[in-house]
């Protein structure tokens, strides 16, 4: 899988334009202060990794990002738009899909019917029937689970039927929350490849997840996020030569 990780970074490694702009973002839980003035930036085309332990501030920010959380200060801008405050379904039209951390499918729901929903709002009966030959291309198990009830897939087929439900939105952006999280090694493979196999087809990819190692290899940028602070952006390479990584999630942080 090296070699198409590096033909896609090669691919991305002109693009400039930032898609999604965060700066000074300030979020808090009561008097708790969860986001120190968070900046951040991704650019079309790229995928870029958010590191961090529990706690960090990760999926805080995600949901700042998509509006489930309302921040109390700061800047989020997406293409050119300022959204900062806006409602999740406001930030979904706009193209921002957030895949969340459990996946929170509909249980009691076919497959079917998920991707219905997750095409809610764009939905065009020829261009949904074109999804879903490229959503079972990429998830073979869909397409023989497609009647089957959400709640009764396996935790790794729940959260490709989650990723799906994201990729049917047309979303000029996808935020993946913890994809890998409660999956077995196969299954956590099958996800990284997948991640992988999307960035290739150019989607813009802003990645949370807790399997550092994973995610920065097969990242174009990296963050990462310490008690709500940023404490390292940019190249993953110079990231896992500076901090050891493995360290930061027992504690530590820079190397020497």
């Amino acid at each position: 899988m090296s070699e198409q990780i590096e033909n896609a970074r090669k691919d991305t490694a002109s693009v400039e334009n930032p898609i999604l702009v965060v700066e000074d973002l300030q979020m808090a839980y009561g008097q708790v202060l969860a986001l120190h003035g968070v900046s951040l930036e991704v650019r079309e085309s790229e995928l870029v990794s958010i590191c961090g332990v529990n706690g960090a501030g990760k999926s805080t920010l995600l949901k700042s990002i998509a509006g489930v959380l309302k921040p109390q200060s700061g800047h989020i801008r997406f293409k050119g738009q300022d959204i900062l405050g806006k409602k999740p379904e406001q930030v979904h039209k706009a193209g921002i899909a957030l895949v969340p951390e459990g996946r929170d499918i509909f249980p009691s729901l076919s497959v079917a019917e998920n991707l219905r929903i997750g095409a809610f709002g764009c939905y065009k009966a020829d261009r949904f029937a074109k999804d879903l030959e490229d959503v079972f291309e990429l998830f073979p198990i869909l397409k023989e689970r497609y009647r089957q009830a959400g709640g009764l897939l396996s935790g790794g087929e729940q959260q490709m039927l989650a990723i799906a439900r994201g990729l049917v939105s047309h979303s000029d952006l996808l935020m993946l929350d913890e994809p890998s999280l409660g999956l077995s090694p196969d299954r956590v493979d099958q996800i990284f490849e997948l991640i992988v196999k999307l960035k290739s087809r150019g989607i813009t990819i802003l990645l949370v997840e807790q399997n550092a190692e994973r995610a920065l290899e097969i990242a174009d940028r990296a963050y990462l996020l310490s008690n709500g602070k940023v404490e390292f952006s940019g190249d993953p390479r110079e990231m896992e030569k500076t901090i050891d990584v493995k360290a930061v999630y027992l504690g530590g942080k820079k190397k020497g």
